[in-house]
């Protein structure tokens, strides 16, 4: 899902898209891909691991002890923390933030990586966690995650019945109707004013094994991180 220019690629193209505010219409074009995306990735080993991210920002003050967050995005962490130490992911110098996440949900996708040294897990999009603590040691900020279940689970598993229709140009009306965004109302951390925000897309047909991502939480704070 990676290439070069890394802006470019298909990783962070959806990725940007889960976090946009206005995802419900913005995730239009990704339906049918999300529909076989999600199926393969609910077929991965489940893990529930400690596992690690970084990124050369110091995030610690978006990420406040006691405080719910959400990671819209699909995340790539690992369970090896050695691996961070290359200049790739957190590297040695200059402002940095490591997150420690006690994960429920992670998926194993060390055989379908392209570098599987890495022992890489993934995050499901609109992961929810708990802000237990954080560390600061100079340029280095530790912040310590523990994945929670949200009230109104974000992604519930939809059993496959029948066979997938294929389509190669389905009518954009056909492919909205089968797909559920619910809107949430969130307070920000910065202004206290609420603000919509939307779940992903997702397929509420019982013939796709799509999950759908309903986003009917309460309070959540959204992280706004590059991290996410």
């Amino acid at each position: 899902m990676g290439w070069d220019p890394p802006e470019e690629c298909l990783y962070v193209a959806l990725n940007n898209t889960l976090r946009a505010i206005d995802r419900q219409n913005a995730l239009r074009p990704w339906y049918l891909y999300l529909r076989l995306f999600l199926n393969a990735l609910f077929r991965l080993p489940l893990l529930a691991v400690t596992a690690y991210r970084g990124v050369k920002l110091d995030l610690s003050r978006r990420y406040i002890e006691g405080e719910t967050i959400v990671w819209w995005g699909f995340s790539s962490c690992t369970t090896s923390v050695g691996v961070l130490k290359s200049e790739m992911f957190l590297g040695k110098t200059g402002n940095r933030t490591m997150f420690n996440i006690h994960c429920k949900t992670a998926r194993d996708i060390r055989k379908h990586s392209f570098y599987p040294v890495e022992d890489e897990v993934l995050l499901m999009a609109a992961t929810q966690f708990k802000v237990m603590g954080s560390l600061d040691q100079g340029n280095l900020h530790i912040i310590q995650l523990e994945e929670t279940t949200p009230r109104h689970p974000l992604l519930q598993p939809v059993p496959i019945i029948g066979s997938l229709s294929t389509y190669s140009n389905p009518p954009s009306d056909s492919t909205a109707a089968s797909f559920d965004i619910s809107t949430e109302k969130s307070k920000t951390h910065s202004n206290k004013s609420q603000i919509d925000t939307h779940g992903a897309a997702a397929s509420n047909t019982k013939k796709t094994g799509i999950n759908s991502i309903t986003g009917q939480m309460f309070n959540v704070k959204i992280s706004a991180s590059i991290n996410e």
